[in-house]
């Protein structure tokens, strides 16, 4: 499946619009990882543990968004949009919810 943040993708027609598909996917940090991140801002550096909790949360919202996409008769998603936000008590939560149009082309 091709995947894009563009409206539509060079060298391709799109034959037909299927509609809008989203994924969203919500995941809690744990305290283990909080400490370490917090450790990390006084002292500088990047935070490797957050980093990977939201690629993980990025990957599965665009799976399930796909997942979606297929089961309309989608071959590609164009117009992607990628929105990070927390969410729950002290932002203990991160959600990640992906929108696009599913499209054959």
């Amino acid at each position: 499946m091709i995947l894009t943040t563009t409206p539509q993708i060079e060298g391709h027609t799109i034959r037909e619009y299927k509609g809008v598909v989203t994924g969203e996917t919500i995941i809690g940090a744990n305290a283990f990882k909080d400490f370490f991140a917090g450790i990390r801002d006084i002292v500088g550096g990047r935070a490797g543990s957050y980093e990977k909790v939201l690629r993980e949360a990025k990957d599965t919202s665009m799976q399930e968004m796909m997942q979606r996409a297929q089961e309309l008769g989608a071959n590609a998603i164009v117009g992607i949009d990628i929105d990070y936000e927390t969410i729950g008590a002290n932002g203990s939560m991160l959600m990640v919810a992906t929108s696009g149009t599913a499209v054959v082309i």
